[in-house]
């Protein structure tokens, strides 16, 4: 029998004001973001800004419908977005926070289940890591340096083979 142990590191600020001016204004872009969201059942917008390695960005937000619980979250509306509008173009960075109108928004939250399989999905499919920023409307921030690493043990094409 034989054990390993998976583990990563996360970047964790205090505040906004620690980041730099980039990963500030994205974070905040992201902020804005949640204004756009159709969330009228959860009551919990979650808004998503990514920075293309073309330099372009790209915004998603949650949508979702009557038949809740079945939505987009913003991290795949955002993906879809990037990948039609800029095809092979990899993500550098997305910045992803929200805004809960039944309770507080002061704490980074992180993708879902879905949204972790999209991303190191789409991380695989262009070869190229995707930064997270992670943030609520105020408080601590988490930076972490390939979504992949929130799904360490993830299914992919290969499984299929």
């Amino acid at each position: 029998m034989e054990h390993k142990k998976i583990n990563f590191e996360i970047e964790v600020y205090e505040s906004i004001d620690q980041l730099t001016k980039e990963d500030a204004w994205l974070l905040n872009e992201a902020k804005n973001v949640t204004q756009i969201a159709y969330a009228p059942y959860s009551h919990f917008q979650v808004g998503a800004m990514a920075l293309l390695t073309n330099g372009k960005t790209v915004a998603g937000s949650n949508q979702e419908n009557a038949s809740y619980p079945v939505g987009l979250c913003a991290e795949r509306v955002l993906l879809s977005a990037a990948s039609s509008l800029y095809p092979g173009v990899p993500v550098e960075s997305i910045a992803i926070s929200y805004h809960n109108d039944n309770g507080k928004s002061d704490r980074p939250i992180t993708p879902c289940g879905i949204c972790r399989q999209t991303l190191v999905e789409y991380e695989t499919r262009l070869q190229h890591p995707i930064r997270l920023i992670l943030g609520g409307m105020e408080g601590k921030i988490f930076i972490i340096p390939k979504a992949g690493m929130l799904l360490p043990l993830s299914f992919s094409g290969d499984d299929m083979k």
